[in-house]
């Protein structure tokens, strides 16, 4: 949260992909300025609609009627993740190799954030950023920084952290229906969970519709959550890896096809056997980690090499995966 008004910073960065989250964060900044002043010393614009020459002149003058100016910027992430140059360009990062977001004004901004203003507040509200960038090192070298990733704890996360996500899930879930004066039947949140995976703002949507079609009622039910997202198949984004830890095939392979029909690539999904076999597998049954290595190598190549149609190859690999021969292995 924002500090009290007296020891605000000069530079704050809000990112993240929870809107919800940071427009909290932003509104608590807002209310740092007496609303008698804040047609003088408040401004929140959109990165989209202006440039960081223009803000930054504005961060410069002196605050009208009060001690502190607050700048919002939304949609910050068009100064902080630049487009790169082109590969002609062989200059290291620290040697500016950022194309700046309107002509002659990423050296204003990047020089802006290692002498700013004191009397100015500026929040820059992001959905990501790239860290490698000369600006972005600056702002993070004297930015306070709050991060929003909704149920995760970063804007990445894999292997147990996906687990403590889920849980996260559960608990928001059960949260929300006790606000509403509503319980739901455990067996209701998984399908709820299954759909959103670590995006929050689908798990929101989905339980304020959920809340809305049960208005009146004290508990929400399976069939009601089956209901409210019938529209978009349920898709476990581990569903694949969890059916291979059990050897079950079957399961495996309808999962694989649910994850391809809701448009999943092929190499992202080849990733996400990898990194079960790296890290999943040896806990689990170590004994078949040689060759499901080496299906994920050959699998791998094939992919690389246009040994055959992407998706045949991922079904042949999760078949070998569950611990089974798959017919075409077989005449390799």
């Amino acid at each position: 949260m924002p500090a009290a008004k007296a020891g605000t910073a000069p530079l704050y960065l809000i990112v993240g992909d929870d809107e919800r989250g940071k427009d909290e964060i932003v509104r608590q900044f807002t209310a740092l300025v007496p609303e008698d002043v804040r047609a003088f010393n408040l401004e929140r614009v959109s990165a989209l609609d202006t440039d960081p020459a223009t803000i930054v002149s504005v961060a410069r003058t002196f605050p009208l009627l009060g001690d502190r100016r607050i700048i919002i910027v939304t949609r910050a992430e068009r100064w902080l993740t630049p487009k790169r140059k082109g590969k002609a360009s062989d200059e290291s990062e620290d040697e500016g190799t950022d194309e700046s977001p309107a002509s002659g004004s990423g050296d204003v901004l990047t020089n802006y954030l290692e002498t700013p203003e004191p009397n100015t507040t500026l929040v820059l509200v992001a959905a990501d950023i790239n860290r490698t960038t000369r600006v972005v090192k600056a702002l993070l070298k004297q930015a306070v920084v709050f991060e929003c990733w909704g149920l995760k704890g970063e804007k990445e996360v894999r292997g147990p952290a996906i687990a403590d996500a889920m849980q996260r899930a559960g608990r928001f879930v059960a949260a929300e229906m006790k606000k509403a004066g509503m319980t739901i039947d455990p067996r209701a949140v998984e399908p709820l969970i299954e759909h959103a995976g670590t995006d929050i703002g689908v798990l929101r949507g989905d339980v304020e519709r959920l809340i809305l079609y049960c208005q009146g009622k004290p508990a929400v039910t399976l069939e009601d959550v089956r209901a409210v997202v019938s529209g978009a198949t349920m898709i476990n984004a581990w569903g694949v890896t969890n059916a291979i830890e059990r050897g079950d095939a079957r399961t495996a392979l309808r999962e694989l096809e649910l994850s391809f029909d809701s448009g999943a690539v092929p190499y992202m999904m080849l990733g996400q056997l990898a990194w079960f076999v790296r890290s999943k597998l040896p806990l689990s049954a170590p004994g078949r980690v040689p060759a499901a290595a080496d299906a994920v190598f050959q699998t791998d190549l094939a992919m690389k090499t246009s040994g055959g149609e992407p998706r045949v190859l991922l079904e042949r690999l999760v078949v070998e995966l569950c611990g089974r021969k798959s017919r075409s292995s077989s005449m390799r």
